[in-house]
């Protein structure tokens, strides 16, 4: 275990707290104008999965669990949940669907991610910052519309709204940020 101040912790960090493992999925500091500034964490307790709201000061000590991240290739999903491999040994781990939890969408077949194994069990899961994926369904290009002007709704080949701007139009490859689905460029692909 390793001592960090609880604003150095980030979103898929494992903090130990009262002999239990908690997963980190969101954390963010709050500076108010007066007072003590603190670090907001919203925790996922490994062993059973109930999740957890606790505020610190942002200078306290809280314990860092130690985690292995290795990096592991999406095989499928099915009903015992997600399916991962080490590249390396060939060794396969399912990963629950609470651990996935709401990236689960921008999983695709042989994607390259970061998985954090802490004594053999997957605790959390690092997607790559940005995808590809192929826009579905959107409103039609208008001709004279200028690309500064406002963005439109489309939904993305893996179910997931997003705004575009006006010139992309439906069967277009996108890239989009993983982190909350938002547009980033046409693919280049």
């Amino acid at each position: 275990m390793v001592k960090v101040i609880a604003s150095s912790l980030r979103k898929g960090n494992v903090v130990e707290k009262d002999g239990k493992l908690y997963a980190v999925l969101f954390a963010e500091n709050i500076h108010p104008g007066k007072g003590t500034p603190v670090t907001q964490l919203d925790m996922r307790r490994i062993s059973d999965g109930v999740k957890v709201s606790e505020r610190y000061r942002t200078t306290e000590q809280v314990e860092r669990a130690h985690v292995e991240d290795r990096d592991h290739t999406f095989l499928y999903s099915d009903g015992e949940g997600f399916h991962f491999m080490n590249p390396e040994s060939y060794d396969q781990l399912a990963v629950p669907e609470d651990v996935v939890g709401d990236m689960a969408p921008y999983l695709q077949e042989g994607m390259s991610v970061s998985l954090s194994v802490h004594e053999g069990l997957a605790i959390a899961l690092q997607l790559p910052q940005r995808v590809t994926l192929e826009v579905v369904e959107t409103e039609p290009v208008t001709k004279g519309q200028t690309v500064s002007s406002s963005y439109k709704p489309a939904i993305l080949s893996n179910g997931v709204r997003s705004a575009v701007p006006p010139h992309i139009g439906v069967g277009t490859r996108i890239v989009v940020m993983t982190a909350d689905g938002s547009y980033v460029e046409r693919a280049k692909d």
